[in-house]
């Protein structure tokens, strides 16, 4: 049996509405305390997750150097004294003809007495992906106001 030729326009059709409608859809949302001050932190250490193939850890680390901050990761058991905050994340990776990362959750916790500080998270369920670096950029940089410096200790 045969399907007739308008039902498979149908689906073709449907399936271009899909694509369109996720071709640009992504979001970056965060959540932090209105006194939280991330001014106030100078020294990051971002938890390695034991599975992360990626090194999603030094792409982190990697961003907020470049917003000024001094920056290091690795297991959490290896944490140097006198850190300021520590950053931890779940990514999670989608295969549709090719890897790419779907959904990045960041934590950012007071280095000393591991308070929540502030969330952050950026999801793109589409078609056309971005680097998972210009992801981690666009989560960390509305953290840190433009011109921000860290406070001196």
């Amino acid at each position: 049996m045969s399907t007739p030729a308008i039902d498979r326009r149908g689906w073709g059709f449907l399936f271009c509405c899909a694509v369109l409608l996720l071709a640009g859809c992504s979001s970056v949302t965060t959540r932090s305390d209105p006194k939280a001050d991330l001014t106030r932190f100078r020294r990051f250490y971002v938890e390695r997750r034991l599975g992360d193939d990626h090194r999603i850890d030094e792409l982190i680390v990697q961003q907020l150097q470049n917003l000024g901050r001094e920056a290091s990761s690795g297991p959490l058991t290896m944490k140097p004294e006198g850190i300021d905050a520590i950053v931890t994340y779940t990514d999670r990776w989608e295969w549709d003809f090719k890897t790419y990362l779907i959904e990045l959750n960041l934590a950012v916790r007071d280095g000393r007495n591991d308070k929540l500080v502030t969330v952050a998270r950026y999801y793109q369920p589409s078609l056309k992906t971005r680097p998972p670096a210009e992801m981690i950029r666009e989560i960390l940089t509305p953290l840190f106001p433009a011109g921000d410096k860290p406070a001196k200790k």
